[in-house]
């Protein structure tokens, strides 16, 4: 039977004693499946609790093709806390066997993508938007630190069989219009949750016309539709991408068969797109420019692992040529990597940027975490970023925006909403034919030897140290790093209050924070716990101190975790005390997470159940052991102010995810021989 691209890529991973399948054969949606891993990268926000769990399961070096430990989250050095933990990573890294991208080198999705990434490979990340490398043609799936810590040592990844959504892409994109108008377009149609359980394949006579780095814009804000990824085939575009890199020999062909048959198929006209901006403050919130034509705005921020590639800066680059940011607008610009800054200053983009008023910015994460250039109280936030959740950006009411670089380059010299392909420029990525990429030679300030230079420039990546010095090293440890605290142990019976009752789609920055103030405690949970769940009920670290974090439930609408892929969001409320979480659905990360780290997720078998519970009432939960055991649903019982009421829990986990519940978390379950 014909397979789609993303079938026939896991079936060349899956690992044979897990699952019996025929090969050529789809295989059944829904049934779990143990995956071979080729890749891992991890940045420092996850990199440190990662590697720390990677330490105790007592491998001397990791056993992937290749590991990679990115520095580009925490680089705002207040104190002495992300030094330290950069310190740690880099001793790690030359320890266990890994390379090490130092800070300044970039935002680990582009990095990865010029120098690591291979089609037809798997790629799994402590970094929700890991699945940018599926715009070269890889499963590339983001997971919790410890998913990733049992990759780097040879253990298998276990999902879910995802169904398979086409996207058919026809057209070309005009003037104007770019790849985040895509994606955006896609989050109108799908919402953020439409993509849970699911990869979306991007196919058709499209696809030829949308280069590496939009491709990669697509498939990273993927992440926003709570997809377990997205995946473009690798073409001769991609072979152009790889070779510009100096990296021809990595190319390889990966198309879907011919009569490939999706779950369901999503049609997407490119000529017919128009601008587009996710509103605050949902990903999914989607508008056109046009119906929000002349609002003012405050702030213009371009960057992000989601658009800071040398093209995009090109385009806003052409834009802003000549002219100046408008007054009372404040912007600025991160490169993605050290290489695409190198390269943006060859071809004289840099200059240009400059001139016209942009401040320049560190190339890592910064404002799209919350670590730096926050906007005004109250202020209008264009950003070319994938999430505009509220508070993200490190102003509690910010109203923020999502758009392609050149809607926020039209934005930022007129001060209100505007239309970019209104206006008059000559943008170097753009013919007649559609968009191509300057790595292919086409601007005359930047030869292909620039680009190869750039490109190879490895002072800021260090690779592996050889095993018989690695064993020598040091790893360097600050005060503030310490040790992953143990999982409760499983019960049967659970009798404990309801401290906090949450809504829909709430995230992981709802649940645990971003930004300057909390980031540095990545790497101490003791620390990091006080910040649970503040955005949504400030007191929730001192109702679980009020019971000397004895036990306590949480409940909550639809999506519960979306976002991030930061296990933090399990780790801080495990400390606290959080036993269970009842929910009307997980976002598939945050719910893995909770698995890992020995909270039991549970969703209800009637929606509306939800409306009878409040905080303060008590939820016991029993018959646990059997429910885990034998995969039957949960027995709870709500004692509350208008008097008891049975209710009913759905179990959907997978045999191996009740095990780990059973062991009492991921790292028991493994040192006890679990695979």
């Amino acid at each position: 039977m014909a397979l789609t691209l993303a079938e026939k890529i896991l079936q060349r991973h899956i690992i044979p004693s897990s699952l019996s399948f025929t090969k050529g054969s789809p295989i059944e949606r829904g049934v779990d499946i143990a995956i071979k891993i080729d890749q891992t990268l991890t940045q420092d926000a996850t990199g440190t609790m990662a590697y720390l769990q990677f330490e105790t399961i007592g491998i001397p070096r990791v056993k992937t093709e290749v590991s990679v430990s990115y520095v580009d989250h925490n680089t705002l050095q207040t104190d002495f806390k992300n030094q330290d933990d950069h310190r740690y990573l880099q001793s790690i890294a030359a320890k266990y066997g890994l390379y090490f991208s130092r800070p300044g080198n970039g935002i680990c999705h582009q990095v990865h993508l010029e120098h690591f990434g291979k089609p037809g490979k798997t790629l799994l990340g402590s970094d929700s938007h890991t699945p940018t490398g599926g715009g070269i043609g890889m499963i590339a799936i983001g997971a919790g630190g410890i998913d990733v810590a049992v990759a780097m040592g040879g253990g298998a990844f276990h999902l879910a069989m995802p169904k398979i959504y086409g996207v058919h892409l026809t057209g070309r994109l005009r003037k104007g219009v770019s790849a985040k108008d895509v994606i955006l377009e896609l989050l109108r149609k799908e919402s953020v949750k439409g993509g849970v359980g699911a990869i979306y394949e991007y196919y058709g006579e499209g696809v030829k016309s949308l280069t590496v780095p939009q491709r990669a814009t697509i498939t990273n804000m993927g992440a926003e539709l709570g997809a377990t990824c997205s995946v473009f085939p690798s073409d001769e575009a991609t072979k152009r991408f790889l070779a510009s890199m100096g990296r021809e020999q990595d190319w390889s062909e990966q198309q879907a068969d011919e009569e490939a048959v999706y779950d369901k198929t999503i049609e997407i006209d490119l000529s017919s797109l128009a601008p587009l901006a996710a509103c605050p403050h949902s990903p999914d919130a989607v508008k056109s420019i046009q119906e929000l034509a002349e609002k003012k705005v405050t702030q213009v921020a371009i960057g992000s692992c989601t658009n800071s590639s040398l093209d995009d800066l090109a385009t806003v680059a052409a834009i802003v040529k000549g002219k100046h940011i408008a007054p009372g607008v404040e912007a600025a610009i991160a490169p993605g990597s050290r290489a695409t800054l190198m390269m943006a200053e060859k071809a004289g983009i840099l200059g240009e940027l400059i001139r016209a008023g942009f401040r320049l910015l560190e190339s890592a994460c910064g404002p799209c975490i919350g670590m730096g250039f926050a906007p005004n109280s109250e202020g209008v936030s264009l950003r070319t970023f994938n999430r505009n959740f509220k508070g993200r950006s490190g102003t509690a009411d910010a109203n923020l925006y999502l758009v392609s670089p050149e809607t926020a380059a039209a934005i930022a010299i007129t001060g209100h909403f505007t239309d970019a392909s209104a206006l008059d420029y000559e943008d170097a990525t753009f013919t007649a034919e559609g968009r191509v990429s300057l790595l292919e030679g086409k601007d005359p300030r930047l030869s292909a030897s620039d680009i190869r230079e750039a490109a190879q420039d490895e002072g800021m990546t260090i690779p592996p140290l050889p095993e018989e010095k690695a064993k020598d090293v040091e790893i360097l440890r600050g005060p503030n790093i310490k040790p992953c605290p143990p999982c409760k142990p499983c019960a049967d019976t659970l009798k404990l209050p309801v401290l906090l009752k949450a809504g829909d789609n709430v995230s992981t920055d709802d649940i645990m924070p971003a930004g300057t103030k909390v980031l540095p405690f990545r790497s101490n949970i003791p620390e990091i716990s006080k910040f649970a769940y503040e955005r949504i009920s400030k007191d929730f670290y001192s109702k679980a101190e009020a019971i000397n974090f004895s036990g306590c439930f949480v409940v909550g609408g639809e999506n519960f975790g979306q976002g991030s892929s930061r296990e933090h969001a399990a780790l801080g409320p495990m400390y606290l005390g959080v036993r269970a979480l009842l929910t009307k659905s997980f976002a598939r990360i945050h719910k893995a997470n909770l698995i890992n780290y020995g909270i039991i997720p549970i969703t209800f078998k009637n929606p509306s159940d939800y409306d009878l519970i409040q905080e303060g009432d008590c939820l016991e939960l029993t018959g646990i052991f059997e429910s885990l055991k034998n995969g039957t649903d949960f027995h709870i019982k709500l004692i509350g102010k208008g008097g008891e009421k049975e209710l009913a829990g759905v179990n959907d986990l997978a045999e191996r995810s009740r095990n780990i519940l059973l062991a009492g978390g991921l790292a028991l379950y493994t040192k006890a021989g679990g695979q």
